[in-house]
């Protein structure tokens, strides 16, 4: 089973997107800061990371650089799914290595599940 490493602090949302994510057929392990996200990447080897950018303990985008590094970790696509929205971020993560960049307001759990199953393709 194709697992997916879902990083989120947002209770409502992870849940959320376990439920949907899980009913394609994935299986989800979730982390709900940075800290736990970094170690469980390097743990899980899931085949792909959905990451919130604003998270207790390490900023997204520091869990995003180290993953990016490390050589056990670094081909595993980043899909980061954020409120952050200005463009300086965008560019960031994209910069960083992100696969793609989903800002939270614009996309519906199912659209998420989409963009999964397209980068996994």
């Amino acid at each position: 089973m194709t697992k997916i490493l879902i990083v989120e602090d947002d209770k409502f949302l992870r849940e959320l997107l376990v439920k949907k994510v899980g009913s394609e057929g994935y299986e989800v392990v979730v982390a709900t800061n940075g800290e736990e996200g970094l170690r469980m990447a390097k743990e899980e080897k899931p085949k792909l990371i959905v990451l919130d950018l604003i998270l207790p303990a390490m900023h997204g985008f520091e869990v995003l650089r180290y993953i990016k590094e490390a050589e056990e970790t670094k081909h595993i696509p980043v899909i980061i799914l954020s409120n952050l929205g200005q463009k300086e971020d965008i560019d960031k993560g994209v910069k960083l290595g992100a696969k793609d960049y989903m800002i939270k307001a614009h996309f519906t759990p199912g659209e998420i599940t989409e963009k999964i199953k397209e980068i996994l393709a």
